[in-house]
């Protein structure tokens, strides 16, 4: 019996250095291993990532992480039927390491080379986890550098960008008021951690792009850069005046109102597109009260609302082998073997 064609996945968009192998069958989408070496520790001393950094990082745990994932899945280089690597967005020099690997992979192994979008795997990846995607559906695609909502039709032909942030994306805000508050880098799960012990209504931050006059022009786009300010602000008074900071408040009413307004934009999103299945993805779905609320008013909305495990929410080679698998399914044309990578890739570009 002829088995499923076996997809090795590449992911060195940032920090982590991620390879995984997805088995592409007619009705699903099959993780047979994986694994990920990161660099997150080699840049919390900086505040922040240093690209050169990453890019010697990955190129040193490339070849060690790749053979981690090929005994984790239990199969030899030469079972691989087709390769997925991020082509974009992402930091220059990372994705050229990547990209780099696969080439010498593919030409190496003769197998088709497909360069995908590492926005779109960050919802492709929920495909391991639930099953096929229904015909139509809305995707959040929540992380450090993006806030992203889309409808999708395919994810492999049929993804539209409906809108995104017009400054700071929601995982940015949350690292710098982590940073403002003096917290150590990355600030999200420190953020994350505090806000479930404090009070989420203590402190009423401002909800942005949520008033009538902007639902016209920003229905579904995204502002963070003034929350960032008036948490600035308002711990700046209190410093002044000699109070002290109630971390825990100041972090839960935070972050209640970054998930507020992801949530109810991403929901109206929803009504408006007539879609049932709501998909959330990226580093920044990991955050509790993002998941907690979205949840809570999905099912308010009679809205099926499906989120990857917390292990598929930073980036990994599974999401990429898993949008590998969706093009590998449709018949998709592979990319050329001279692919070039995009920092600022077009997110309704899966492939390239």
């Amino acid at each position: 019996m002829d088995r499923a064609p076996l997809v090795l996945g590449i992911e060195t968009s940032c920090d982590e250095t991620g390879v995984a192998l997805v088995r592409a069958h007619p009705d699903r989408s099959e993780l047979v291993g994986e694994a990920v070496a990161s660099s997150m520790d080699e840049h919390a001393r900086f505040g922040g990532i240093i690209p050169e950094i990453a890019s010697r990082a990955h190129l040193e745990a490339m070849v060690p992480t790749l053979d981690r994932a090929l005994e984790a899945a239990g199969v030899g280089l030469d079972e691989v039927d087709a390769i997925a690597v991020t082509a974009g967005p992402g930091l220059q020099g990372p994705l050229t390491v990547g990209a780099s690997a696969a080439k010498s992979l593919a030409v190496a192994l003769d197998v088709p080379l497909y360069g995908v979008n590492h926005v779109i795997g960050h919802a492709a990846v929920d495909e391991l986890v639930h099953g096929l995607f229904p015909e139509r559906f809305v995707a959040l695609v929540v992380s450090g550098g993006h806030t992203t909502l889309l409808r999708v039709e395919d994810i492999v032909t049929g993804v539209t960008e409906l809108g995104s942030t017009l400054d700071d994306a929601a995982g940015e805000a949350f690292d710098k008021v982590g940073r403002l508050l003096g917290l150590p880098y990355p600030g999200g799960p420190h953020i994350d951690r505090l806000a479930r012990s404090g009070d989420r209504t203590a402190i009423r931050f401002p909800r942005g792009l949520t008033a009538a006059k902007d639902q016209a022009k920003h229905a579904y786009d995204f502002s963070f850069s003034g929350l960032k300010t008036a948490v600035a602000r308002w711990v700046e008074a209190r410093e002044d005046s000699g109070e002290p900071i109630p971390l825990e408040d100041v972090a839960a009413s935070f972050a209640d109102a970054v998930a507020d307004v992801l949530v109810a934009k991403t929901i109206a999103a929803c009504r408006r597109e007539g879609v049932e299945t709501l998909v959330i993805g990226g580093g920044f779905s990991a955050n509790s009260q993002l998941r907690d609320l979205a949840t809570e008013r999905c099912a308010e909305a009679g809205i099926d609302v499906r989120i990857p495990p917390l292990k598929y929410c930073t980036d990994n080679g599974a999401m990429i082998a898993a949008l590998g698998a969706a093009a590998v399914r449709r018949g998709v044309p592979p990319s050329a073997l001279d692919l070039p990578v995009d920092s600022s890739m077009p997110l309704e570009l899966v492939t390239v």
